[in-house]
Parts: C-alpha cells; structure tokens; sequence
C-alpha cells in the first residue's frame, strides 16, 4: 500500500471519529434538553384564576412542541447512524473504514449537530424566558395599585433581560466558531492535497527513476 493511501485511508478514520464524536454528543444533548421541556411542560402549574395573555400561552406551547420535535428529530439521525460507526471503529482493520457510512451520510450527520446543537439550543433558551413569565406572571400582592409593578412582572423581566444579552453571546459565538471550523477546516484540506501532490510526484520520479533503471541495465546471457 501506497503512503498516498495511507494518507487517504488516515483522513477518513479521522473523519469517521469525528462524526462519531458528534453524533454521541448530539443524542446527549437531545435527550437532556428535550427531556427537560417535556418535564417543564408536564409539572407547570397555571393559575386557573389568573388571565393569561393568549400569545404567551401560545408562544410556549409551540416554542416547547418544537424544541421536542427537533431534539428528537436529531436523537433518531443518531440512534439510526451511530450504531454503525461504532461496529467499524471497533474493528481494527484500516481497510473496514470503508465500510463505513459516515461519508454517504455526512450531510445527516451534520443535519443533526445543527438541530442539537445550534437550533436547539436557541429554543432551549426560549423555552426558560416563556417558561418564567407562565410561572412567575399569575404572583401578585393582594392590594396592588395600578402605578407597581407586581413581584411576578419583575421576575419575569429580569430573567428576560438576563437571558437577551446571553443569547446574543450565544449567536456571536455560534457564527464565529463556525466560520473558525470552516477556516480550519479549508486550511486542512488545502494542506492535505498539497501533502498528496507531493506524494504523488514523489511516487512518480521514483517509478521513472526504475524503469530508467531497468532500461540501462544489460541484458542476462
């Protein structure tokens, strides 16, 4: 075997380990977060007495309904995917890699990183603003003037204008690590063929170097 397949068979081990990586983190992520909608939904306690504004009750029903459908739907890429990762990376044989699906479903793999990760999350920090007006708005004191501000408003703008800011961090370094990934990883491949052209050429001038061998050395009697 070639150093130039060496080369390639190396750069899809290493892919396959991070697709692996990535899956493995996905359906921990989505089983935690959307796990934890399901509970926050499940155990709310509304003030029947209280009149909620319709938009909010609506906003967290699709908000948490979403969440759980796109945590999920990232959990069944990695339950579906993973399994097969892990049976060829536990088979140590360089040339089981290609058996892998990790290339063919790339674009999956990635698909679910994106939901779990970036998409997710987004709504996971939706869901805890909606979820601390639903249960903080309904608290009021029992003599109240039109001029204060009740305990539960507060709370509820509190945990909001803490939670803004923090999602805007969130973006800026959600776009910054993915176009630093991006960098790297162009950066990377750029290297990685100029190593093969390198191997390549090498590979030549040592096969023209023995044919020219060959060529001149006298015939056997």
């Amino acid at each position: 075997m070639s150093r130039s397949e060496l080369s390639l068979q190396a750069l899809s081990w290493r892919r396959l380990y991070l697709s692996r990586a990535k899956l493995k983190a996905s359906s921990r992520t989505s089983a935690l977060l959307s796990g934890f909608a399901m509970v926050a939904m499940v155990e709310v306690q509304l003030d029947t007495s209280h009149d909620y504004p319709p938009g909010l009750l609506i906003a967290f029903s699709a908000c948490t309904t979403v969440l759980v459908a796109v945590h999920l739907f990232a959990l069944m890429i990695s339950t579906c995917i993973l399994p097969n990762l892990e049976a060829v990376s536990n088979v140590h044989n360089l040339n089981s890699v290609k058996e892998s699906p990790h290339e063919r479903m790339h674009h999956h793999i990635e698909l679910a990183w994106a939901f779990s990760t970036v998409i997710g999350t987004l709504l996971f920090l939706a869901e805890v603003v909606l979820l601390c007006w639903v249960k903080f708005l309904p608290i009021r004191p029992k003599e109240q003037r039109n001029s204060t501000m009740s305990a539960g408003v507060a709370a509820a703008i509190t945990s909001t204008s803490i939670m803004v800011p923090f999602g805007l961090v969130f973006i800026v370094f959600a776009v910054h690590f993915y176009r630093s990934l991006v960098s790297h990883k162009t950066d990377r491949q750029f290297q990685e063929l100029e190593e093969l052209e390198d191997l390549t050429r090498l590979q030549n001038a040592l096969d023209q170097r023995g044919e020219g061998s060959a060529l001149c050395s006298p015939a056997s009697p």
